[in-house]
């Protein structure tokens, strides 16, 4: 029987969007851009009354954090796929070395998914005549990895690294504008609603209320930014 099966774009594991593939380096940047910048900033505008100063300090910051985090986003996912490429080789040596303990092993996780023992020991059976198909069941069942998934340590690093000047850019951009006493409460107050829309923005990917992501990363947001803001301030002063 042919079902044509009806593809709801609604759902998350049907979009092909770059953006949720890269949405926690794309949260983290811009959280840490608008927070980070915003308590440093403040603290000299406030310590030093100086409009170039502050103006300048906050220019070196976004640079020097921005390809800092972007450095460190692609060298920590980059780790992480050079040790997940590892297992995988490892786990062809040890279909090549050791056949039949590892379609046993294949045969021992089917049962513990749920399937019947006659099955089982088919799908077993069937997955070690196939070297491609043994090893791909491996990878999910005892990795517990995505089977050929992409790539995304320069990705991740690049996005890290845009989103972070970005959210940097937010409190910023009034010390630009306008005098120092204008700007510190208007960049305060801009940059804790660029928090509760960045939260929003989240609320596509994760299918969450709109409501409730936007607190939680003003919530989260905000409790940095307090605590840049006071040791900010300690440190102008």
């Amino acid at each position: 029987m042919n079902v044509e099966k009806k593809i709801n774009k609604n759902y998350i594991h049907h979009q092909k969007s770059h953006l949720a593939n890269v949405l926690r380096e794309v949260v983290f940047g811009m959280e840490d851009g608008m927070v980070s910048t915003l308590g440093s900033i403040t603290g000299i505008a406030i310590g030093s009354n100086s409009h170039s100063t502050t103006i300048l300090a906050g220019v070196v910051i976004i640079s020097v954090e921005s390809i800092s985090m972007g450095i460190g986003s692609y060298l920590s996912n980059r780790s992480h796929e050079e040790m997940e490429k590892r297992k995988v080789e490892e786990e062809k040596e040890e279909l090549k070395k050791f056949p039949e303990e590892e379609k046993e092993e294949l045969y021992q996780m089917y049962l513990d998914i749920g399937w019947s023992k006659g099955l089982a020991m088919q799908m077993s059976e069937e997955a070690s005549k196939n070297e491609e198909l043994i090893l791909r069941e491996m990878i999910v069942h005892e990795l517990k990895m995505p089977y050929l998934q992409e790539s995304m340590s320069i990705k991740g690093g690049l996005f890290m690294f845009f989103a972070y000047i970005l959210g940097g850019i937010v409190p910023l951009f009034f010390y630009i504008i306008l005098p120092i006493k204008k700007a510190v409460p208007l960049s305060i107050v801009i940059t804790l609603i660029g928090l509760f829309v960045l939260g929003m923005s989240t609320a596509k990917f994760t299918k969450q209320p709109l409501l409730k992501s936007s607190l939680r990363v003003l919530l989260m947001g905000g409790i940095a930014l307090v605590a840049g803001l006071v040791a900010g301030v300690l440190i102008g002063q």
